[in-house]
């Protein structure tokens, strides 16, 4: 499986009086990783029709340690966990690695995706070129569980 890697910059107004990123701007952080995926990778891949629109259903996050400023980038992976016919979930992890392997997660994510059509109002289903860009992306469990997927 691939994961979307994303080098998301620290600002120093993201900060919160307790000297931490604030959990809002995690937020900020996925939604950045997320349309550089969706928006920018998907289009190179053929798939851009995200760019004509796409909803946030739903969002869930686990803080696991708090993060400080630093003049280097946090590193946001991206995969995708589920694909239904008319929406999809991304999986995050908001993480450094040192040079020994050693990983420090930040955040554990997921936001629930429905594609848009801006012009008609409302959900439209993905279509076989978007599905066949996400697949790439989707990790080999959530595979398993969905073996109409893998058929695309």
């Amino acid at each position: 499986m691939a994961r979307h890697i994303y080098a998301c910059p620290l600002r120093w107004s993201d900060m919160d009086a307790f000297g931490h990123v604030n959990n809002v701007v995690f937020l900020r952080y996925l939604e950045e990783a997320r349309i550089d995926f969706m928006f920018t990778q998907a289009a190179e891949a053929g798939a851009g029709e995200f760019a004509g629109g796409s909803v946030v259903a739903r969002h869930e996050i686990d803080y696991k340690r708090p993060l400080v400023h630093r003049p280097e980038p946090v590193t946001i992976e991206t995969w995708v966990t589920k694909i239904g016919g008319a929406s999809l979930t991304v999986s995050y992890e908001i993480k450094d690695t040192a040079e020994d392997g050693t990983e420090t997660v930040y955040v554990r994510a997921s936001t629930v995706v429905v594609p848009y059509d801006l012009g008609e109002g409302r959900p439209r289903r993905i279509s076989p070129v978007e599905k066949a860009f996400l697949i790439r992306f989707m990790d080999e469990r959530s595979m398993a569980e969905v073996p109409a997927v893998a058929a695309v």
